[in-house]
Parts: structure tokens; sequence; C-alpha cells
């Protein structure tokens, strides 16, 4: 017998499309439901027979697709979930410098605190400027976990001040060192009525670019404007804005919160915190599949190559879990008693997140949606038009072809006003985004530039009922990002 609760999920990036790696290191993928399926097509024969039967039925092809479910949660790199999203996207994801031993002690980072206030690494450490808060977990001596202002780097090294490191020669497997922000010196970083502006930092060597989103101060009041520290814990929270333009003392922000004006940060350490991010793109990426079927006495293994997502889904529900799926196409397939990787990475365990709970804003043209225009939902599917290549002297298909990026979606907003209807009748390009995080971690997801093309009516359609306006959208090109739709992902943020 085969029970779904003894059924695994795993996938690796492929190098080559349709061929897993000589030796995968699999990952496990939380999952809700699955309808993948690896299976010969066939056709009957036309020949004639006096008896009224059929010969063999003669295989033609092999297919290979299906889909995934799941819920939202922060999708670590290199992570299913990350993996699938990146597929979606036809781009890798752009990640903040990272050092990471990833399992193998010793291996990226080598050395904590043996010189004072430095960690080792093998190569690129450059790649962390001035300013840029380092977030250090994973360390055996728990005074290493923490997180600082980069004082300095070098290639090898990445140096903080007064950092209080014990030694640690070896650090362990999980030791990890990323880049999750910045901070001014003491009184540097200002509020400017339209973003963020500095005397001493420059701001263009932190790797920001057009349409990424910060989250504006720390936990800590010194961490943080004093106009936020004073309209309280809810408003510092919302205390985000997406970069419109940087230049050396200044980022410009738009989808700032209501209540933001200037302040010259006197004696303020101000910490901004940002993460990797992914645009549509060009550049396809394949998986391999396996299902393990663990319930059988000899468990059995079947596998999907060259697996591209067609379409992704998310729907954001009030009073629900936030969901999504999959569907993809793939390049063929095979089966066998014997898994791909025997021990497989398991699960990630970064918690599901909700609608209502989780999600900190819903914003449309550079406004939170709010009284009376309040958001019920909001959904959007990724349509990546694939096609699969046949060749007549191959059983699989060949090659996948991909077609136009189409992105869609749909909001659902309370009947309070015309304003987006009007938007609606006009054509009125709208920037539509939406936040959601949990446990310090967040993702934005933004498409920024879309117009409503499709329902559009309010209507009353029995008494005690509130009137809904529903709008669907379609993403187009947004020259200010090169893009149909963008995700944020910060992997730790202060509140």
């Amino acid at each position: 017998m085969t029970s779904s609760n003894r059924m695994y999920l795993a996938l690796v990036r492929e190098g080559t499309p349709g061929t897993p790696p000589d030796t995968p290191r699999m990952r496990k993928m939380r999952i809700t439901g699955e309808s993948l399926s690896y299976s010969p097509t066939y056709v009957d024969s036309e020949e004639m027979r006096d008896d009224r039967m059929l010969g063999d039925p003669i295989k033609t092809m092999e297919s290979s697709g299906g889909g995934i479910n799941f819920e939202l949660s922060y999708p670590e790199d290199n992570s299913p979930l990350s993996e699938l999203i990146r597929s979606t996207m036809f781009n890798p994801w752009v990640n903040t410098p990272t050092f990471d031993n990833d399992g193998a002690a010793d291996s990226v980072i080598t050395d904590a605190g043996t010189t004072v206030d430095t960690y080792a690494v093998v190569g690129g450490g450059a790649t962390v400027k001035l300013g840029h808060l380092v977030r250090a977990t994973g360390f055996g001596q728990s005074a290493n976990n923490q997180i600082f202002r980069a004082a300095s780097a070098t290639d090898t090294t990445i140096v903080g001040s007064g950092l209080n490191l014990v030694a640690e020669a070896a650090p362990a497997g999980t030791a990890k060192l990323k880049v999750v922000g910045f901070q001014g010196a003491a009184g540097d970083i200002t509020a400017l009525a339209d973003g963020l502006g500095s005397t001493a930092l420059d701001f263009t060597t932190l790797g920001l670019t057009v349409g990424r989103w910060l989250k504006i101060g720390g936990t800590a009041d010194a961490s943080q404007f004093a106009f936020l520290v004073a309209a309280g814990a809810k408003k510092r929270k919302a205390a985000w804005g997406r970069v419109v333009a940087v230049t050396a003392n200044k980022i410009t922000l738009d989808n700032l919160p209501a209540n933001w004006t200037t302040d010259a940060g006197t004696g303020k350490t101000i910490k901004v915190w940002f993460g990797d991010w992914i645009a549509n793109g060009v550049s396809p990426t394949s998986v391999t599949i396996e299902r393990g079927f663990m319930g059988q006495a000899i468990p059995s293994y079947i596998w999907n190559y060259g697996m591209v997502v067609n379409t992704m889904s998310l729907d954001i529900n009030s009073g629900d879990k936030i969901k999504g799926s999959f569907n993809m196409m793939g390049l063929g397939g095979g089966a066998d008693t014997t898994p791909l990787d025997a021990s497989p990475d398991p699960v990630t365990t970064n918690l599901v997140m909700a609608a209502n709970a989780n999600v900190g804003r819903l914003g449309v043209a550079g406004a939170q949606l709010v009284g009376p225009n309040w958001a019920k939902s909001l959904s959007f599917q990724i349509d990546n038009n694939l096609r699969a290549l046949d060749a007549v002297d191959d059983d699989a298909p060949v090659a996948i072809n991909d077609g136009e990026c189409k992105v869609t979606g749909k909001l659902e907003t309370y009947f309070g006003s015309l304003t987006e209807l009007q938007s609606f009748y006009a054509g009125t390009p709208r920037q539509i985004n939406g936040r959601v995080d949990k446990g310090g971690q967040a993702l934005v997801f933004q498409a920024p530039r879309a117009i409503y093309r499709g329902d559009g009516n309010p209507s009353a359609s029995a008494k005690n009922t509130d009137v809904m306006l529903p709008l669907s959208w379609q993403s187009s090109h947004d020259p200010a990002t090169n893009a149909h739709f963008m995700i944020d992902r910060l992997p730790y943020f202060e509140a």
C-alpha cells in the first residue's frame, strides 16, 4: 500500500536541461499536493481485421509534466521553493553578498575572532562594503552570532568594530554571513521628503537598484528616526519604501508610509534593511524532480527530468493561508527502486504565512489600500507560454521553448469610492504590490506597471451584503525596472 503521507518530493537544479547532475544534492520540498506525471503516449493501428479486434497499442512519445501545490513560507536560497520561483521568472535570484559553509565546516568561512573583529572567508569578501549590515549565524561560539556594521573588508576578510568575537578557527557547517542591510554612522542618515539622505555613506556602493524595497529603522530607538519612534510600534513596522533612484548621497523612494516626514537623524545610527530580489527575464532554469514512495516495502522513485515552470499562481485571500501552485512541463523521466540521493536535505522550517496576520501592506499606485477601499484579496499568475519540441528520432521532447511572459492577477476591494473604478475606465497604469512578513522575514511581490482590463462591475447581489469591486489586471513592460513582475525577499529585518 502507498499513502500520500509517506511520499516525499525533492528536486535539484540541472546544468543541462533534461539531465540530472551525476551526484545530485536533492532537497525536499514542502507541498500540499502534486499531480506530476511521467507517462508514455500511445496510438492505435488503423489496420482492418476480419475478427474485429485490435493489435497492440503503438507507443509514440513520452510526456512529463504536472503540478505542485504549496503554502507560502520564506524561500531560502537554493531551497525547492526558491528554485521553482527562479524557474518561473526565467532569471536567477540577485543575492546580497553571502558566505555560507552550507554543511561543510571550515569551507567558505574559515575563521571568526582569531584576528580581532574579523571573520575570514575564502574569497569574495570585498563585495561587503563600508556600512553594510552583516548578519552572522550558525557559529559554534554564541558571541560570534550577531549583526554588525562592516567597517572594512578585503577579498578574504570582513571586519567590524567592537564585536567582541571569540576565537573560532574552524566555523561549523551551519556558519553563515549575509548582508541584510546597511547602517549609517551617528547622525549621517537623514529622512528626506522623498527618501533618504547621507553625508558620508555612499549609497551607490551598497548594491541597491531601482525597484528594490527597503525597511527603514531598527528595533532600538537609536536606530530609527525620532518621528517614527514617536508614532508607535505599528507605524515603525510600516516604514517601508521602494527605490526609485540612487545617487551617492540620496536614495529616492516611493510607496513611503503616509506619516513620512523629514528628520535630521541627529545622534541616530539609522538601520535600513534589504534583501535578495528577482525579476522576470530570459534565462531558463530546469530541475529534476524525484518522488519517493516510502510506504512501500521496497520504495519506488519516479523522476521527471527537464522540468520548467509554465505557470505559477499565488492567492492572498482574507482569512486563509497564502496558497500557491506551479504547473510544469518537462523532457522525460524514469523510475527505479534506487533514489538519486539517498540522503536528501530536509525541508525548510520557515513559518507558513497567512493573509491578515502576515500581510503588512497591499498597495496600489504608491499608496496602501485603506478605507473605504480596503483590499479583500490579491492574486496573480505568471504564464511563460511554454511549448515542448518533438523530434522524430526521439521518444521524449527534446527541448522546451518559451513564449511571452504574461502576468495577470485579480484585486478585490470593498467598493468605497470611485478611485480604482475610474482607473479601470481610463486604462490608467497602476503599480500593484503586496508585502507579507513573519518571524522577521519578508517577501514583497510587485507588478510595477499594470492595467485593469476586466471585471470592474460592483453589484448589490442581495440585501445585507457588502458591495465589492473585483478588478482583473495585466502587467506590461515597466521602463523604470525593465520588468513585468518582481519579488524581494528579506531574510531578516527588525521592526
